[in-house]
């Protein structure tokens, strides 16, 4: 199980890149005035978000759910144990970040289809979700405060 929690880990590492970085190249493309700029931030953000974010998210969701099966978490969760309610949290944190996730694709379409109306102030203040949402994460998970 441990090789699994390490891969786990690598493969939100690689997610959590792709959470940070795509909303700061959405900053770039929403000040951007000319059209070949235009073009290469849409080039840019559809390889981050279908080559790395999208399968980094899924494998790390697929090992996250792997862990939960195979440490007897599920059973544990099923049964409400008292102790389980930082997992709980964890949870619903993930499933945050999953919605997050769809934002920035519905995002990644409007700038795809030149219909994006938010300006660069938006989205970097859109760019702290994640950082919210992983120190939130790892509080949970290292110090299992409840």
């Amino acid at each position: 199980m441990l090789w699994i929690k390490a891969f786990h880990v690598v493969f939100m590492v690689s997610w959590f890149a792709g959470l940070f970085y795509l909303p700061r190249l959405f900053v770039y493309h929403a000040m951007t005035q000319d059209e070949i700029s235009h073009e290469r931030f849409k080039v840019m953000e559809r390889k981050l978000f279908y080559g790395i974010m999208t399968p980094a998210g899924i494998i790390t969701i697929a090992l996250g759910l792997w862990l939960l099966f195979g440490y007897g978490w599920f059973d544990a969760l099923m049964n409400k144990a008292s102790y389980m309610g930082w997992l709980h949290a964890k949870l619903f944190l993930v499933l945050l970040l999953v919605i997050y996730h769809g934002f920035c694709w519905h995002y990644l379409q409007l700038f795809k289809h030149n219909h994006n109306q938010y300006s660069h102030v938006f989205y970097r203040w859109f760019n702290e979700v994640p950082v919210l949402l992983l120190i939130a994460i790892c509080i949970l998970v290292i110090v299992k405060p409840f």
